[in-house]
């Protein structure tokens, strides 16, 4: 092999990333415009900058008085502060004037505060009796009850970074700061190929030894959901000629997943193809993680690659675990060299589980809840099986160093998205 990547040497999952992650560049080609509300989901290609301060004004935060809040002190239910009821702000209006000293605004919820008002007394400590005063039976602090101008967000304060993937509130946080647009990078094209004589497409009905296409449409799926675009090109046969010509054409994209073949069996020549096809080739051929031990991990003159193991079970952890964060990159967001973005959820495991020092396991499992705790109850099944992921929603995570956990101990859960 070209790469540092000796075959089926095994290399920690989060080492594979960063030795990969490394290698390609963050992002894929100029910057694109596009509708602030179209770019959920989408990565800032620049931070976004406060051009002025949210809010603009002091406002209130709830029904009631804009007052000085020196005129309330030691106010209570005996011993009340009257004041000057002096008009109203209406809503999306300007204060008339500044507040006198001794007297009281009527204010609702979002109102701008008159200048010389620093607090809000709640109208459910305030009474009316129609004598043209206000009687306040609660004291407030300066700046109870109020949005000070500035305090959400201050002008020339960076309100997100480079690298961000967008979600909703952010989407909101542009607009009320009048981003209509946003630089984004483009979503990478990822060609996708399944590999074996034995593969056949999912529409078609399997002769004798021949099993449905399942790795590419998860695959394809996973891609759609994590935003990348997916490009299939096709099941390809174990023929060195024919998956040469396809990787040429996967080269054309962004990044290059192909399942099936990435052992070290006399059939397995996806590594030797791929590290044939772009330099420094193949970086690491087998992770230190179950299932999932046969994954290739290349790069091709800046472009990821990757060989998934044929098993479903096998192929969708390492996408899981590696290949989503390491197209994240690709895709410009900022990551780390972990497998996960979300700390993990605690659970209590239902089953004694073994492990092998040495790697990382992830063991399919439902979720239940019982005496107020979250149980997981493993999904035991073999690697070529899709119906253990059907039947699971999340996995348990046994670390590298761990021989296994014991039945109703504590273990970390990583949920399905």
């Amino acid at each position: 092999m070209k790469g540092d990547g000796t075959l089926l040497e095994v290399v920690p999952v989060s080492k594979a990333i960063g030795m990969v992650r490394g290698m390609i560049p963050r992002g894929i080609a100029a910057p694109v415009r596009v509708n602030a509300v179209q770019a959920v989901g989408r990565v800032l290609a620049a931070d976004v900058v406060a051009r002025e301060d949210l809010p603009s004004f002091p406002r209130s935060t709830v029904d009631g008085f804009a007052v000085a809040a020196a005129d309330t002190f030691g106010a209570g239910e005996g011993t009340p502060a009257i004041l000057v009821l002096d008009g109203e702000v209406p809503v999306g209006g300007v204060p008339a004037g500044a507040l006198r000293r001794g007297s009281a605004v009527r204010v609702a919820t979002g109102c701008a505060l008159p200048r010389g008002a620093d607090a809000v007394a709640m109208v459910e400590y305030c009474d009316e009796p129609g004598d043209g005063t206000v009687t306040v039976y609660c004291s407030v602090s300066p700046g109870e009850n109020v949005i000070q101008r500035g305090e959400d967000i201050a002008a020339g304060a960076t309100v997100l970074r480079d690298g961000h993937r967008l979600r909703p509130q952010d989407i909101g946080a542009l607009a009320a700061l009048g981003f209509a647009e946003v630089e984004v990078y483009p979503l990478p094209r990822v060609a996708v190929v399944s590999t074996g004589d034995e593969v056949v497409d999912p529409l078609r009905v399997p002769g004798p030894g021949c099993v449905r296409d399942i790795n590419g449409p998860a695959v394809c799926a996973s891609l759609l959901r994590d935003g990348a675009v997916p490009e299939f090109l096709g099941i390809v046969p174990d023929d060195r000629r024919l998956l040469e010509d396809c990787l040429l054409r996967a080269l054309e994209c962004d990044a290059l997943v192909v399942s099936g073949g990435s052992s070290a069996g006399p059939r397995d020549m996806i590594a030797s193809v791929i590290d044939s096809r772009g330099s420094p080739g193949v970086v690491v051929h087998g992770l230190a993680l179950r299932p999932g031990k046969p994954t290739i991990l290349a790069v091709l003159d800046g472009k990821l690659a990757v060989g998934l193991p044929g098993h479903p079970a096998s192929a969708l952890v390492s996408y899981e675990t590696v290949v989503k964060p390491l197209l994240r990159h690709v895709g410009g967001e900022t990551v780390r060299d972990e497998p996960f973005e979300r700390p993990p959820l605690r659970a209590r495991c239902s089953r004694r589980l073994s492990s092998r020092p040495g790697r990382e396991e992830f063991v399919r499992c439902t979720l239940r809840t019982r005496g107020g705790e979250t149980w997981a109850d493993p999904v035991l099944g073999k690697s070529g099986l899709i119906s253990t992921m059907v039947k699971a929603s999340a996995f348990i995570h046994i670390p590298l160093d761990c021989d296994g956990v014991e039945q109703g101990s504590i273990v970390d859960v990583r949920v399905f998205e």
